[in-house]
């Protein structure tokens, strides 16, 4: 007979199934509402659209746990144990529908418990069971004993485990008194079959045995209903909102910055947790404090204050401690909460200006991170309203945004003595006039103009144009930054004005096809600026290379007998997936063998210039970004470092001059080698 149809001091076990399940569901959607009612603290933002799309992502990322293992690494396996965790739990999941829910509440108990379905169900179960357990095992000795940089001690991490041990030892003690009160003599389940016939030998009475069953019966699913109750009222609540988060995450690029509505707002940015959207406050419940982020952030591994994982963690206590006002209609928590905690400022208490100052937007922390989080835009935002509103930020940041107001570039010093159109000086290019036409713009970029070491990389693409008889025209004099720097840096206004500046002329031209060598050009000009009326075909250089080479345009035969190692700029690589192309041009180039760094492609490591930081002072750490990526490409043996970037080619080349191993290891652009490996006409 099922525990719940037998009568208990003279209630019906159908009375306290029932009692004690909405009772700890109450509890569960108390909570659940109340945390619904925070996010809707946060501003609209439309992520309702492509529900289709949406849902095969959820289902691609989470049901087959790409989520976890996507980060397995031969130092971090963490994710196999995560993954098997996740798949016997969703068993168990749907067995405390079945076999709790629907014949237990709803006696049904005749149809489905003691039928082949059940035997074999529960035999899966037991081995789901033990590889649960010893996950669990795996999980506790790292988090306690072994201590990765990534995980934190904590007792409600310890509670979780605990519960969960329970629930497997529970489940299988459950069916081996089962067992032996029916005196049941079967190899299946396994481990219940194994621990019944130690209980049928210890001698104790029918009863004894069929209480037994009924008492673990009960505890159960009282464990089962603790954890109902307790996951949203801990920090693994992500196991409910990562589902959302997944749900609700960016369709298109995998960084994007909302534009901000300059004529609508007295305050720009961030500088209230309500300030945020309703998909960031999401965020903030989805995280699992997992560390993947804290661990691949070029910030945090250099030395400096900002951890992707604490300033999340901190916007998630910060929204839980100020929420309880806010939802009273308060600005502030009562006089009495006030005298037991001061009111924290967002910018200062919660996330300091360090913090926010420190990030390169290299999108390493989105990238890792298992519920897509976006912790960029957050970092955007606080920078802002530092910037718009309040304006505060470092002197350099200062001197770059008002080069860019002043000359329409963020170079100061002998940069800013040139002229933009200076580079062009004695060649036969076409510089597009008031009037002129053309169908593709070879758009440089601040940097391949007015900086010496890049001009050189900008005149091997003038070459290499020409050599493939690429008909196409450049701006000269009337070429303007994108405004990416002054975005990255909080400044949006000046972003806007150059944008529309640019569409503007692009417009005036009838560009069609826009050819960038900078990847943080390539990156606005691409997505940003379509939200401003800027529709373009824009491509990377290492895209536009790899098609003339495909299309026989451009013969590479030259040898150059060179050792090299490809470095992805961030912009290039994880904000646009190009990891192929540049690749495919340097396997091109004959007697070129190509050697990867540990960490390259999508975990590739940032070079330290992103986020403005090209100009902006990089804070004190233990030590420089570009520094540690030049002793990466150092470990390679390679002669040469390659990349697709003006910011990450300055970068090397400062990394390679602190070193003082300018004869060893030289920093070239792509486009270079190509020119270099080119058929002399």
């Amino acid at each position: 007979m099922s525990p719940v149809s037998a009568t208990y001091w003279g209630i019906p076990g159908y009375v306290i199934f029932w009692v004690l399940f909405v009772i700890a569901f109450g509890l569960f959607l108390q909570r659940f509402y109340f945390l619904y009612r925070l996010m809707r603290l946060g501003k609209q933002e439309n992520r309702f659209d492509r529900i289709g799309e949406r849902i095969k992502a959820m289902l691609i990322e989470i049901v087959p746990q790409w989520c976890t293992l996507k980060n397995v690494t031969r130092k971090d396996r963490a994710g196999i144990a995560h993954a098997l965790f996740f798949w016997c739990f969703s068993l168990f999941f749907l067995s405390y529908i079945i076999f709790i829910g629907l014949a237990g509440g709803f006696g049904l108990s005749p149809w489905i418990e003691r039928t082949p379905f059940e035997t074999v169900y529960f035999s899966i179960l037991d081995i789901a069971a033990a590889l649960v357990t010893l996950t669990l095992i795996v999980a506790a000795v790292r988090r306690y004993i072994l201590r990765p940089q990534r995980l934190e001690p904590t007792a409600e991490a310890g509670i979780i485990l605990m519960m969960v041990f329970f629930l497997m030892g529970l489940h299988v003690l459950g069916g081996a008194f089962d067992h032996a009160a029916r005196g049941v003599h079967a190899s299946w389940p396994p481990l219940a079959a194994a621990l019944a016939g130690f209980l049928s030998r210890t001698g104790l009475s029918q009863g004894t045995l069929e209480a037994g069953y009924r008492g673990v019966w009960w505890l159960h699913y009282l464990v089962i209903l603790g954890f109902m109750v307790y996951i949203p009222r801990s920090k693994h609540l992500h196991i409910l909102a990562s589902f959302a988060n997944v749900f609700f995450k960016p369709l298109g690029p995998k960084v994007t910055l909302e534009p901000l509505p300059l004529e609508e707002s007295e305050s720009f940015g961030v500088s209230k947790i309500q300030d945020f959207t309703w998909k960031d406050l999401l965020d903030l419940y989805a995280c699992a404090v997992c560390g993947q982020c804290h661990v691949n952030c070029p910030a945090q591994l250099s030395g400096k204050s900002l951890s992707p994982r604490e300033v999340i963690h901190n916007l998630k206590e910060h929204l839980l401690e100020a929420g309880p006002g806010l939802l009273a209609g308060e600005a502030e928590a009562s006089s009495e909460s006030q005298a037991k905690t001061p009111a924290k400022t967002m910018i200062g208490d919660v996330v300091t200006e360090a913090e926010i100052w420190a990030c390169t937007t290299c999108g390493a922390c989105q990238e890792v991170c298992p519920v897509n989080i976006e912790h960029i835009r957050k970092i955007i935002d606080l920078r802002r309203n530092l910037v718009l509103t309040q304006s505060k930020m470092p002197e350099s940041a200062q001197i770059m945004l008002r080069n860019m107001q002043q000359r329409g570039h963020p170079w100061a010093g002998v940069q800013s003595l040139r002229l933009r159109g200076d580079w062009t000086s004695g060649l036969e290019l076409k510089i597009l006039a008031e009037g002129d036409s053309a169908d593709t713009l070879f758009w440089v970029g601040c940097t391949g103009a007015l900086v010496e070491r890049n001009v050189k990389s900008t005149l091997s693409m003038t070459r290499v144009l020409k050599a493939a008889g690429v008909d196409y025209g450049v701006l000269g004099d009337a070429e303007t930054c994108c405004g990416d720097p002054a975005r990255r840096a909080g400044n949006d206004f000046q972003f806007q004005i150059m944008a529309e500046q640019n569409i503007e002329m692009f417009k005036s031209h009838n560009i069609k096809e826009i050819v960038t060598s900078c990847p943080h050009c390539y990156n606005s000009l691409k997505h940003e600026y379509p939200r401003y009326g800027g529709e373009f075909k824009v491509v990377h250089y290492t895209q536009f290379i790899a098609d003339l080479i495909r299309q026989g345009k451009l013969k590479l035969t030259n040898e150059l007998n060179a050792k090299i190692t490809y470095h992805d700029p961030c912009y290039l690589g994880r904000y646009n997936s190009v990891y192929l192309e540049p690749r495919q041009v340097l396997q091109t180039i004959p007697k070129t063998r190509l050697v990867e760094m540990d960490r390259s492609r999508d975990t590739g490591f940032c070079c330290g210039g992103g986020g403005g930081l090209m100009w902006i002072e990089e804070q004190p750490g233990t030590t420089k970004i570009n520094q540690m990526r030049t002793e990466e490409v150092l470990k390679t043996g390679a002669e040469t470092v390659v990349t697709a970037c003006p910011y990450c080619l300055q970068m090397f080349e400062e990394g390679i001059e602190h070193k003082s191993i300018q004869d060893s290891l030289k920093a070239r652009d792509l486009v270079e080698l190509v020119e270099a490996a080119m058929k002399k006409s």
